[in-house]
Formats: structure tokens, sequence, C-alpha cells
């Protein structure tokens, strides 16, 4: 097994891949003999403008190494749109095996301060970007019997974060896209799986400073390169990662960790139920023990990466 042929002549569709992590997926991807769709909108960081630099800046990069990439230009929020990004990688390459859900925004603000405008944005981007280009594939994948869906979370939806209502909602509701799709598609041969990014990023760059323990947080972020991401990528979207589906990974530096799903933790009961005084007296007394405090990502990930 070689990390150059690892991939090769399999066809990826990977979002948001004109800068950062995106970027250096499609690179890597490309390296290691995949075909590869590079799609940017070439908007702002909250969603704004467009502009095609970036993803043909991407392509052009792969084809002087001696790869092979197009370049699409389409928002994922727009449904017809992805099919589309599904058919070129089909008209280009002649068929798709991989799509990579990396495309996102940030709208960061406090909730109570929180527009429609903020919220729709990251969720059309995040969760609808990831069901429309998932969708647009699903059909080709159950086809073949074959493909490989590696979608990104954050641990702002798995565990918590200020300011980030919009975005966690959209990142958790992925990890649920994730395992539905993984349920659904399985009889096909297809996987599904969820990455949890800690990387210096264009979105990353905009966390606000304000305190030392930002400045902390930030300059610990900025220890962990874009580039550490990707080859647990390419390892989901082999054909050696056939019996992996369902989980979620976060990828910080030189650590790969595998998170936890939800589970019971305790339960209790009463021959006569429960009303809402005996719930009061004696279930959440019981649980309380067992319940989880307000964390944040930093809160839970609090060493120095590896």
């Amino acid at each position: 097994m070689s990390d150059a042929t690892l991939l090769m002549d399999k066809v990826a569709l990977i979002t948001g891949a004109g800068r950062g992590v995106g970027r250096e997926m499609a690179l890597q991807f490309a390296r290691a003999g995949a075909k590869v769709i590079v799609n940017d909108l070439g908007g702002s960081g909250t969603g704004e403008g467009a502009d095609k630099a970036p993803a043909q800046e991407v392509v052009d990069e792969i084809k002087a190494e001696g790869g092979e990439a197009a370049a699409n230009f389409d928002s994922v929020a727009d449904y017809k749109a992805a099919q589309g990004m599904v058919q070129q990688a089909i008209d280009t390459f002649g068929r798709i095996d991989c799509v990579v859900n990396n495309a996102g925004i940030l709208r960061d603000v406090i909730f109570h301060k929180m527009t429609e405008d903020d919220w729709d944005s990251v969720i059309n981007v995040h969760l609808k970007g990831s069901f429309n280009v998932s969708h647009a594939a699903a059909t080709h994948f159950r086809n073949q019997q074959s493909g490989r869906y590696i979608h990104f979370t954050s641990t702002s939806g798995l565990i918590g974060n200020f300011g980030q209502a919009n975005y966690s909602a959209a990142k958790l509701g992925i990890v649920g896209l994730s395992k539905s799709i993984a349920l659904d598609m399985a009889r096909f041969g297809v996987t599904s799986n969820c990455i949890g990014p800690f990387a210096w990023s264009r979105m990353t760059s905009s966390i606000p400073v304000k305190s030392d323990e930002d400045k902390e947080r930030v300059d610990r972020i900025k220890s962990m390169g874009a580039e550490k991401i990707a080859p647990v990528v390419i390892a989901l979207a082999s054909d050696q990662a056939q019996d992996i589906t369902g989980q979620i990974f976060c990828v910080r530096r030189n650590e790969v960790v595998l998170m936890s799903q939800s589970r019971p933790l305790r339960a209790m009961q009463r021959n006569d139920g429960w009303t809402p005084t005996t719930v009061l007296e004696h279930a959440f007394p019981a649980m309380k023990p067992s319940m989880y405090t307000l964390d944040r990502s930093q809160d839970i990930f609090n060493w120095d990466p590896v």
C-alpha cells in the first residue's frame, strides 16, 4: 500500500477547496492519485461575493504537479448547482467516488443579537449545502454500489461554543445527516463519516481576541496546520476504509480522536409514573451528578496539541 496510489483513479468532489483545509485536501487527494473537482464559490468568510481565482489556482497547482483537476465555482447552498457539480465530475472524469463536504462560512454573534439572515446563511451553506451535494451523488453511489462521504463537523456543535448558535446547530445537524446517510446507504457499499478539524484557516482567523484566554486559544490553533487534516480524510476515502462508517473523528495536529456519540447515561422509573413535583424532587437530583456542565470546545480540548 502506497500513499501515492491510495486513491488512484478515484474521482473526488471537494467543496470549499479554494483555501485553507479544503485546498490542502484537494492537493493531497491529487497526490494520492485522485482526480479532483475543486469547488469554491470564492466568497468572503461571511458568505458575501464570489471569486473564481481560489478554485482555479488550486486546479492550476494540481495540474502543475501532474495531477488532474477541474474547477467549479458554484454555491453548495443551491440544490441545482450541487447536482451540476456531481454531473461535472461524471462528464469530466467519468464517475464520482467521493464527496467531501467542507464548504462553510461564519456569522458569529451572541444569540439574542443574531438575525434571521445570520441564521439562514450559515445553515444554508453548512447543513443544506451538505445535504445538496450528498443527495446529488447518492443515486450514482447506489448504482455503482460504492461511494464515500466525508462531512466536516466541528467541536462547536459536538461540545459547544459562545456566539455560534447558527454554526453549532449546523455542525451538529451534519452529524445527524452523516449518520442517517450511513444507515440508509450501507446496503449499497457506501460509507459516511464526519471530521471535526482543528486547524488555522481563514474561518478560524476570524475568532475575536478579547482576553488573554482568547489569545492563548488562538495561538494554540495557529500551531495546527491545515495540511494535518487531509491524511485522515484520504484514508476514509480509500477502499481500505470500507468497514468504517457512521463515525466522528477529530483531527488536532498529530492527534486523531474518535468522538463519542449520544447514548443513555442514567435512567429512573416510578411504578406510578411521574408528576412535575416528583421529577423536581427525585429525578433531577438523582441525575444531577451525571449531567453535563456548560463546557466549550476549549474546556474539553484544553491541552497543547501534540
